[in-house]
């Protein structure tokens, strides 16, 4: 059986971006995660081991926001590679990184990328 488990709007302030003023203050950042994940009878039998471990989830999606990067789309898929390699039930995913009030000279509410596996 597969269900999709969804964290939605997780925010960060992380040292993301191409400007040098960014990676030191910083910038706010939201995150996405949607996972397809294969639990077999996780659900019925109500096995937290054979499904995927939210905090687990959040915590490794942290640790990513944390390691700068000068791009978001790098930020995407390292949070993408990192939730495979710690979970082998997942098989498929939707990662959305948006940066909040990005630097672009105007108002703009936030510019995202999004990843799909």
């Amino acid at each position: 059986m597969n269900v999709t488990i969804e964290l939605e709007r997780m925010e960060f302030r992380a040292p993301h971006g191409c400007y040098d003023l960014e990676k030191v203050v910083g910038n706010r950042f939201e995150v996405d995660v949607m996972l397809i994940v294969e639990i077999g009878d996780a659900a019925k039998d109500d096995e937290l081991l054979k499904s995927v471990n939210y905090l687990t989830v959040y915590d490794l999606v942290a640790e990513q926001m944390q390691r700068p990067s000068d791009t978001i789309e790098n930020v995407a898929w390292r949070i993408q590679e990192c939730l495979y390699g710690a979970f082998n039930q997942i098989v498929g995913s939707k990662i959305k990184v948006s940066k909040l009030a990005p630097p672009l000279g105007g108002k703009v509410e936030k510019v995202s990328v999004t990843l799909t596996k």
